[in-house]
């Protein structure tokens, strides 16, 4: 039955009408949280002699941000029943802005505490997004559409990958932070606009008092969902490994300059982004999430297996191909998993389901670099490394394999 608090449209109206902006505007969002998330990735080297730390410790960063990430995402389906979804994107972009700003202050524990800060409005992204793109999708193209908006994090990436680096050359890495943290402060005001008639669905008199573990609750108590959570817990953990250390990869192993590696991480994250919506839309050709789930896991598998044979002076296309499908399956994976979430949760709690799958998801990617960074003290190499981490990638097989053989609702 359609919601009386709005008016009812075709899902040709609904397309022509809201779709697109409601897709520009969580896919914007997401890039820019994810931005926050990736500058200190993309120039670790430069952050490693300034605060005269190795390299590899960049992994324990992006462990903190994501440690705040699992905090917000346990209480945005609260938050975005009673603020809007809207207004949680906005609180998102805020965090995200603020950290990143702090983190430019010249003290580890400001940089540790802009972080989590980055991370909490990271936590808020995806729960937001899925309230809202629910409301414009459908069974024929809701893994497309969510794919789309997951192009955010490529994306973001790329620009963490082109700007981060050439604006630290220019401006020093405190500057860069600054002048990068002004962008999503910026689109807080510019989608203002569009909060009355977004968030209509809100609730002020949702306490806030509410169970923080209800969310991961609903996906334990689902077979189903809890096994797609779990291998979501490995695919974000070799993605996020790869995003952080392929440039200090690239400099160290394969003796790249912090320019050209950077080029080479936004071309793997181009990659993904043409991941995410190929994987999308075979998921809504095969009308089959799980199936293209297995298939990225097993291309991932094999493109971390590949990276092991990189070497510093060897050819270079070589290095763009391999990373190049590294990205295309190991970032192209998102979309796809979160709309198989949003179609396994029962009716009306898309956004809880979200926010509790989200849990794993960001516990694999605050666990996977802290542990790449201890497996690489223990090889002395990165692309050793990512070699021993495609048995992450095939774990992450089996668990969809498993959620493959559970009925719905089961």
């Amino acid at each position: 039955m359609a919601d009386k608090s709005t008016p009812h449209h075709s899902s040709e109206q609904i397309s022509r009408r809201a779709t697109t902006l409601v897709v520009v505007v969580t896919t914007t969002v997401q890039a820019l949280a994810t931005l926050c998330t990736l500058v200190p990735a993309a120039i670790a080297p430069e952050l490693a002699r300034s605060f005269g730390i190795p390299a590899s410790m960049i992994g324990f960063q992006v462990s903190l941000i994501y440690l705040g990430a699992i905090v917000t995402s346990l209480v945005g389906g609260v938050l975005i029943r009673r603020q809007g979804a809207l207004r949680t994107s906005q609180m998102a972009l805020g965090f995200a802005g603020c950290g990143l700003a702090l983190s430019a202050a010249p003290s580890m524990i400001a940089f540790a505490i802009g972080s989590v800060m980055v991370g909490f409005g990271y936590g808020l992204t995806n729960p937001s997004a899925a309230h809202l793109l629910m409301r414009v999708s459908n069974a024929e193209n809701r893994n497309l559409i969510f794919s789309l908006k997951q192009t955010g994090v490529p994306l973001g990436a790329v620009g963490a990958g082109l700007a981060a680096p050439s604006l630290v050359l220019m401006f020093g890495w405190q500057s860069a932070f600054l002048i990068l943290a002004a962008i999503p402060l910026g689109l807080i005001i510019a989608i203002q606009p569009l909060r009355h008639g977004w968030d209509r669905d809100r609730d002020p008199t949702v306490s806030l008092r509410q169970n923080p573990i209800g969310d991961l609750t609903l996906i334990w108590g689902f077979p189903a969902l809890r096994m797609i959570s779990l291998a979501a817990f490995c695919f974000s953990a070799v993605q996020v490994s790869l995003s952080a250390f392929a440039v200090t990869m690239l400099v160290d192993d394969l003796k790249f300059g912090l320019v050209q590696a950077g080029i080479v991480l936004s071309a793997l994250q181009v990659a993904g982004v043409l991941g995410r919506v190929s994987w999308g839309g075979m998921a809504d050709w095969l009308r089959d999430g799980n199936k293209v789930l297995l298939g990225v896991a097993l291309i991932a598998a094999s493109s971390g297996f590949m990276t092991m044979f990189l070497e510093g002076g060897g050819n270079i296309v070589v290095v763009y191909v391999v990373l190049c499908l590294f990205g295309f399956s190991a970032i192209g994976w998102n979309g796809v998993f979160i709309a198989e979430v949003a179609r396994l949760a029962p009716d009306g709690l898309a956004s809880n389901a979200t926010g509790g799958a989200l849990v794993p998801t960001y516990t694999g990617v605050m666990v996977g670099p802290a542990s790449f960074a201890g497996l690489h003290l223990l090889t002395g190499q990165f692309t050793a490394t990512f070699g021993i981490f495609a048995v992450v990638s095939l774990l992450g097989f089996a668990l969809v394999l498993a959620a493959r053989r559970l009925p719905v609702g089961d």
